[in-house]
């Protein structure tokens, strides 16, 4: 089908290098896997996967405790795959790697890769030593990328504190991570500030579809901001489909997501090769998806953001989806209300 995958990795030989140097083998839970242009290209060729944007996954930079060899570890990582996409430009793109929790310097080097380097967009990590994606301090990095109507790629990075024993965390603490920094970014208005800015959740938003008006309940009483608006800024992320495309998954993800929202993941070469069938073969019998949806989460929606790849048109999706889902957001704005009038008299 031509697939364009927006959450595919790269493990580059300097950043592979780097990371052994520190000790570090493993990344959520799994031992980092084999990587290298060509072991990418045949994969992609075995899973229909036309165009694969690559981004470092976590650590990222974070394992670099100096905060001018992590920025220049970001740089090389960057030059890197701007050189790779530069003699395989159909078939790659990159999100661009930045150093974070260091605002100015991840500020500079998106203005850097994305000006210079022709970056598809960065890639930011639900919480980067324990300062979670949406926390204050980080404006100037969000006017940078405002201003360049920028594509953000949300990864999770492993909680701070200790893992569960017997608890991969790329089971369900990854999870928890994109949600908390979805939550923050739409609690502490960065989504209104800075509209411009197209972030895409992986692992199709971790909690956020399911916990969706849990979540607004929680923002609502927080801030008092109208329960429809807290919902269309949660249902107005981009969702990626990587190890979520299952008969349990896709009815919640389809429904709530924006119309055009979900785009195709595979998330090798951390999911290894069966992993990537199993779950795309979850989306072709998924009997909620007409061909039409398919072909737009497999490739359509994508080139929306990334017209470069082709196309550039208009999203696919059902018609009246998003006229039927604001009349049920409508009605159950009430309820909001009124659990918010009884929490606010205890």
């Amino acid at each position: 089908m031509n697939r364009i995958d927006v959450h595919q990795h790269m493990i580059p030989p300097l950043y592979a290098e780097a990371l052994r140097e520190h000790g570090i083998t493993s990344a959520g839970g799994r031992d980092l896997p084999k990587w290298s242009p060509r072991d990418a290209i045949d994969t992609m060729a075995g899973a229909g996967i036309g165009s694969a944007i690559l981004s470092v996954s976590t650590p990222g930079t974070t394992f670099l405790a100096d905060r001018a060899e992590a920025a220049k570890l970001a740089r090389a990582v960057n030059d890197y795959a701007a050189e790779l996409v530069a003699d395989a430009p159909d078939t790659f793109g990159f999100f661009a790697t930045l150093s974070m929790p260091d605002v100015p310097a991840a500020a500079n080097e998106a203005v850097r890769a994305l000006d210079d380097l022709g970056a598809d967009g960065v890639v930011l990590l639900g919480n980067s030593r324990g300062t979670y994606l949406g926390e204050e301090g980080q404006d100037e990095l969000f006017r940078v990328l405002d201003e360049r109507a920028a594509v953000v790629f949300v990864h999770p990075a492993d909680l701070r504190g200790p893992a569960v024993p017997g608890v991969l965390p790329f089971a369900a603490d990854f999870l928890l991570d994109t949600s908390r920094a979805a939550y923050l970014l739409v609690r502490n208005g960065v989504r209104q500030r800075y509209p411009n800015i197209r972030f895409v959740l992986s692992h199709g938003g971790g909690f956020v579809p399911y916990a969706s008006h849990r979540m607004t309940l929680s923002i609502f009483t927080q801030t008092g901001r109208s329960p429809i608006e807290v919902l269309e800024e949660l249902a107005s992320f981009y969702f990626d489909t990587a190890l979520t495309s299952s008969s349990a998954a896709l009815p919640t993800l389809l429904e709530f997501a924006a119309p055009g929202h979900v785009l195709y993941g595979s998330d090798w070469p951390f999911a290894p090769e069966p992993a990537v069938h199993y779950f795309q073969a979850g989306l072709t019998e998924y009997r909620g998806a007409d061909e039409a949806t398919r072909t737009a989460i497999a490739r359509s929606n994508a080139t929306v953001l990334f017209p470069r790849f082709g196309g550039g048109g208009a999203p696919v999706s059902a018609p009246g989806q998003s006229l039927r889902t604001r009349v049920r957001r409508e009605l159950r704005t009430r309820v909001f209300r009124a659990v918010a009038r009884a929490a606010s008299q205890r």
